[in-house]
């Protein structure tokens, strides 16, 4: 079984260090959110993640969900995880005291996603889309809807969840067939079938609150005719009680690969009483606000996932000898021309090393930690952001926060997930054939992980999405803003980040190449664009990521003498990044701007 430490040295750090966003401190809700409160409130988090939800891991992955005479059934342990969970008040942590959240900024609930996201993904899922469901439903529906939905979903009693996908389709929501024919109270009946919904049913909360896009019978074809509809499991009376079943069933749940413990369910709406939510036809706007936090979960999922893959294989590192190291292997030598010339000196010893002793091993823990650590510093920067997007009392300042949220949200989601099964990937191989049995629990790591990559939109359409529409908008050339604020950054005094900010100037001139020859080729073959479009945001992630490394080395530099353990242990991580990682930049550029033809004229038998 993996065990875990949630890592709130660096997580403070980040809070305490580079929370210096102006944006961001100016939003007045957020300026008594102390740094102990943070530290407390984390502490805390750590605490139920370590000692109540990682367990939950194993137990859901060797024992998953069941439907059983038409209710789904949790994993044992889940309902009293739950129960525990919403008492002590995490579903309520980023929500809006109106409702009876604590208010709390994503600078802090990124944390704790990120903490149980590697505790147990599986069980994470059950409160993570009523989150989601809840910021919909707080944006978009009308104030009576609020009063009544929320209040309940924020203590975490009812929950929720996004139904999107059909069998007859999945990322072209167009094609959907689910209708909504209007009643004469202004309700809306609601028929069709929803698959692949996590957390779609179960027996941990007393309702369950489905946000659905359908299609009205007066509305046009196409992604123009979607409107959004709330669709509770059990109807609810004026008083807020729960009152009949309302017309939903759960055909079936999905056998996967991973994430046993999470029910994924195929959803039947036969008649079901739903309201609309939002504009008439404009539900796939308004679910996009779910959509896109969403996106950004996803990849802390990522996060939090590499994170425990990290400490474990480390762990294992440090305890597991075998072979020896060149280091060694040359104190061998030695000893053996020592003992041919009757001489004697205390050279090496005759046992085998830990395998942290070899080099392949080491290069392959500091690859780990390096994107862990840099991806976790982006997070925290781009939560600012959000937060400024948001809630800044200035307009403009709100917009070109937003095109910054919009512009990362692909790369967090799919940098993050695919850097997750690369990282998880290279934790199996460091335990060798443990790793790929269940006792270490490594390999459930790797396939937990692996729905990461394809759930919210596959990691392709995210890139397409980047390429295609977020680089360039209505507000003008986004990408070219976002370059430009990284060079504001590098003009950092100090000689020892200079090496670094040499490294990361070239890297910015391939970004700026790679930009200008996307945008190029968007008018002449979108085709070369589809072709690159994956190696492009690869690229945008790796300068990004190195772009937050370059704030915590400017902190470590100038404050090194106040923590020098710490700070030398960011700085020679970061030496590994820039030295090691970001060079794969050059790699998937040239990969990418050699065109498309010769994909495109490829004839497969």
């Amino acid at each position: 079984m993996t065990t875990y430490t949630a890592p709130i040295e660096d997580m403070m750090f980040l809070y305490e260090k580079l929370r210096n966003n102006k944006n961001y401190n100016e939003i007045e809700k957020y300026k008594e959110i102390t740094p102990d409160l943070v530290k407390n409130i984390l502490e805390e988090a750590a605490k139920i993640s370590q000692n109540i939800i990682l367990p939950l891991a194993k137990s859901g992955d060797e024992n998953p969900t069941i439907l059983e005479n038409g209710i789904v059934r949790t994993p044992p342990g889940y309902k009293e995880a739950y129960k525990k969970f919403i008492e002590d008040g995490w579903t309520s942590l980023s929500c809006d005291p109106k409702y009876g959240g604590q208010g709390m900024p994503k600078t802090v609930s990124a944390f704790f996603d990120e903490m149980i996201s590697a505790s147990s993904l599986s069980f994470k899922l059950y409160s993570e889309l009523s989150i989601g469901a809840y910021n919909c439903i707080n944006h978009h529906a009308t104030d009576s809807i609020k009063n009544k939905f929320l209040p309940k979903m924020v203590e975490g009693k009812w929950s929720g969840t996004m139904c999107l996908t059909e069998p007859i389709c999945g990322t072209d929501l167009g094609l959907l067939k689910t209708k909504a024919i209007e009643q004469k109270d202004g309700t809306f009946k609601i028929s069709g079938q929803k698959i692949f919904i996590t957390s779609g049913d179960h027996d941990l909360t007393e309702n369950i609150v489905h946000l659905v896009i359908a299609r009205a019978t007066d509305s046009p074809p196409g992604t123009k005719g979607i409107s959004l509809f709330l669709v509770p499991k059990f109807a609810v009376n004026d008083d807020g009680s729960i009152g009949s079943r309302n017309g939903v069933s759960t055909g079936s749940i999905e056998s996967k690969m991973g994430i046993k413990g999470s029910a994924t369910c195929v959803l039947n709406f036969d008649n079901a009483t739903g309201y609309m939510v939002g504009s008439k036809n404009k539900g796939l706007s308004s679910m996009f606000t779910m959509m896109n936090l969403e996106r950004i979960v996803v990849g802390i999922q990522g996060l939090g996932i590499s994170e425990i893959a990290y400490q474990n294989s480390l762990a294992y590192a440090k305890e597991r000898k075998q072979g020896k190291s060149h280091k060694n292997q040359s104190d061998e030598i030695i000893k053996k021309i020592q003992k041919t010339i009757k001489i004697f000196l205390p050279f090496g010893n005759d046992k085998t090393d830990f395998i942290i002793e070899h080099a392949d091993i080491r290069k392959s823990l500091l690859n780990m930690k390096s994107i862990i650590e840099g991806e976790r510093a982006l997070c925290f920067w781009l939560s600012q952001q959000t937060e400024v997007s948001l809630y800044h009392k200035d307009e403009n300042i709100k917009k070109e926060a937003s095109d910054l949220v919009s512009l990362m949200t692909p790369v967090v989601k799919s940098f993050f997930t695919d850097m997750g099964m690369e990282i998880t990937s290279d934790a199996m191989q460091i335990h060798g054939g443990y790793g790929y049995t269940k006792d270490q629990g490594i390999e459930q790591l790797y396939r937990d992980n692996r729905i990461t990559p394809i759930y919210e939109g596959t990691n392709s359409v995210q890139a397409i999405d980047l390429v295609f529409r977020k680089l360039l908008n209505n507000n003008g050339d986004i990408i070219d803003k976002y370059i430009n604020l990284i060079k504001e950054d590098l003009k950092i005094s100090g000689e020892e980040i200079k090496p670094f900010i040499k490294k990361m100037d070239k890297n910015i001139e391939l970004l700026t190449e790679f930009s200008d020859w996307i945008k190029e080729k968007i008018k002449s073959s979108k085709d070369d664009v589809s072709a690159a479009s994956n190696d492009y945001l690869k690229v945008l992630g790796l300068v990004a990521i190195a772009h937050a490394w370059l704030k915590v080395l400017d902190v470590s530099f100038k404050d090194y003498k106040n923590n020098k353990k710490f700070y030398e242990d960011k700085i020679q991580t970061a030496n590994f990044f820039f030295n090691r990682v970001l060079p794969r930049v050059e790699s998937y550029y040239l990969t990418a701007t050699s065109g498309s033809k010769y994909i495109m004229d490829f004839k497969f038998n």
